[in-house]
C-alpha cells in the first residue's frame, strides 16, 4: 500500500521578498513529496514570518497563537525573519511553535518538517534543485509574478534590521534569473516584478557599478509581450543607465519604486542614507524628461529620532515638489541591534501617528491629479479578477500589485480571462482607481 503524502498549509506574512520564499518552501515541500491541504486538513500549519518591525512581529506571533487556539492538535512551524532573528528567544516563550526555521534553511524545509510530524521520507521524493526556477507555485495574482535577484542588503540604513536576518548582499546570476524569468513567461505571465532589498544594487557585491542594466538587458532578449516592473531601488545609487534601456523597449514599465524615506538632511544622515532634497528632486526630474509617462512611488519614514517639526516641514516641502504619483508611510520602529536602538531624543508614538496622518491626507489629492492624466489615454490592463461576465478589476502600468490603486475594467462582450494583458481605454478616475473600458480582442 503506498504510503500517505504528508500535508502542509503555509500562512505568509510580510514583504513580496518573503512571499517568494513562501513559494519556494512551496515548491520544496512539493517536490519532496507533500501535498498541499486546507489548514483544518494539513498535518502541518506553517507561518512564514515577517520580522521588519514591531507590528509585523506581532502579527506573526499572534498567527501562531492563533492558528494552536483554532487547532490545539495540530503541528506548526513558525518560518521566516522572525524566526530567524530570535529563534532562541521564541524557543522558550513561544511554545504555541512546534518548531522554528529562519530564511537560510529553506532548503532544508522537507527534512525539519518531517522532523515535527515525525514522518519518515517518502521513498518517491524528488531531490531538490539548487537552481530556483520559475517553476514553483504562485500566491501573486493571475498573470503576474515577483522574481528576486537578490538576497541580503549592504546599505545598513541605521533603522533597518533586514542585514541582521537577511545578512550582506548576494546577488544572483543573471542566467539563472533570466532562466526563471524564461520558465515564467512560458507558464503564461504576464508581468514579471523584479524584487530585491534593493533592486539598485543588484551585482554590487562582485561589480563596484553593478549588473542591473545587464540584467535588464539579458531579460530584454526574451521574446514576447510582458511587463517589467522595477521595484525598491535605493535612490542614492538609482542607476540612470536602466533609463536608456526602458526608452528602447516599452515592455519595461516606466514605472519606479524609489523609497526616500525623508527630505532632510540631517534626518537621511542620521539613517545612514546620503542623499537630500535636492539630489531627489533632480533624480525625480532626470527620470521625468527622460521618461514623460513615468510613474513613481515612494515610501516616507515618520518619527525617527530627533525628527524636529522643521525636519518635518522639509519633508512636507519635498512632498508637493516631488509630486509622486504614489507614496506609502510608516512610523518609526526602534529595532534592537540597530544603529538607531540608542540614539537618543526620540519621537511618541503618538507625534509620529500625527505626522503620517498629516503626510498621506496631503497625498490624496496628489495622487488624484496625478491619476487625472491617464483619463481618455489607451494603454494596456491586467486582469486580475472577474466581477461578473462584463466587469473586472486590473491594473495599468502605473499600478503595481496590492500597494497602488486598481483598474475597474468594464466590457461590451465576454471579459478575457484573468491574468489576460488586454488593450483598454481609460475613461475617468474614481477617487485614486481608474475606470477603464476594453478596446480589441487581447494580445
Amino acid at each position: 500500500m503506498p504510503q500517505k503524502k504528508p500535508s502542509y498549509f503555509i500562512d505568509p506574512f510580510g514583504c513580496v521578498k518573503n512571499q517568494v520564499d513562501s513559494e519556494n518552501m512551496m515548491l520544496f515541500m512539493e517536490k519532496a513529496g507533500w501535498e498541499r491541504k486546507p489548514a483544518e486538513e494539513a498535518d502541518l500549519i506553517i507561518v512564514n514570518s515577517c520580522g521588519f518591525i514591531e507590528s509585523a512581529k506581532q502579527e506573526s506571533i499572534n498567527a501562531v497563537i492563533g492558528w494552536r487556539n483554532l487547532y490545539p492538535g495540530k503541528k506548526i512551524l513558525l518560518a521566516g525573519c522572525l524566526a530567524e532573528r530570535y529563534a532562541n528567544e521564541l524557543a522558550e516563550s513561544l511554545t504555541e511553535a512546534d518548531g522554528f526555521m529562519g530564511v537560510k534553511d529553506i532548503k532544508q524545509i522537507d527534512r525539519i518538517a518531517r522532523n515535527i510530524i515525525n514522518a519518515s521520507c517518502d521513498s518517491g521524493s524528488q531531490p531538490l534543485s539548487d537552481n530556483l526556477t520559475g517553476a514553483r507555485p504562485l500566491l501573486s495574482l493571475p498573470g503576474s509574478a515577483y522574481v528576486k535577484i537578490s538576497e541580503g542588503c549592504d546599505n545598513r540604513c541605521s533603522y533597518c534590521a533586514i542585514p541582521l536576518i537577511r545578512g550582506r548582499l548576494k546577488s544572483r546570476t543573471i542566467p539563472d534569473i533570466q532562466n526563471e524569468c524564461r520558465t515564467l513567461l512560458a507558464r503564461g505571465i504576464k508581468e514579471l516584478c523584479i524584487v530585491a532589498q534593493d533592486t539598485g544594487s543588484f551585482g554590487r557585491d562582485v561589480s563596484p557599478d553593478g549588473k542591473l542594466p545587464q540584467l535588464l538587458n539579458a531579460i530584454g532578449e526574451i521574446d514576447g509581450a510582458f511587463w517589467v516592473r522595477l521595484l525598491y531601488i535605493h535612490p542614492d545609487h538609482f542607476p540612470l543607465s536602466i533609463l536608456d534601456i526602458i526608452e528602447k523597449d516599452t515592455r519595461f514599465l516606466p514605472y519606479f519604486d524609489i523609497p526616500f524615506q525623508h527630505a532632510s538632511e540631517k534626518i537621511l544622515r542620521a539613517m545612514n542614507r546620503k542623499g537630500n532634497a535636492a539630489g531627489y528632486l533632480e533624480l525625480l526630474n532626470n527620470i521625468r524628461t527622460r521618461l514623460p509617462d513615468a510613474v513613481i512611488r515612494s515610501t516616507f519614514l515618520l518619527g525617527f529620532p530627533d525628527e524636529t517639526e522643521e525636519d518635518f516641514a522639509e519633508l512636507l516641502d519635498f512632498q508637493e515638489k516631488a509630486a509622486l504619483d504614489w507614496l506609502g508611510c510608516f512610523a518609526y520602529s526602534r529595532e534592537e541591534n540597530t544603529a538607531a536602538w540608542s540614539m537618543k531624543k526620540r519621537i511618541s508614538k503618538k507625534t509620529a501617528a500625527a505626522r503620517k496622518q498629516i503626510i498621506e491626507e496631503k497625498q490624496i489629492s496628489i495622487t488624484q491629479k496625478k491619476m487625472d492624466r491617464f483619463a481618455g489615454r489607451t494603454l494596456d490592463v491586467l486582469i486580475e479578477e472577474h466581477m461578473d461576465e462584463n466587469l473586472a478589476i486590473g491594473r495599468l502600468y502605473l499600478q503595481a500589485p496590492e500597494i497602488d490603486g486598481a483598474a475597474v475594467i468594464q466590457a461590451d462582450r465576454l471579459m478575457p480571462q484573468a491574468g489576460s494583458l488586454v488593450p483598454c481605454k481609460a475613461t475617468a478616475r474614481r477617487g485614486i482607481d481608474l475606470e477603464v473600458r476594453l478596446l480589441i480582442k487581447e494580445h
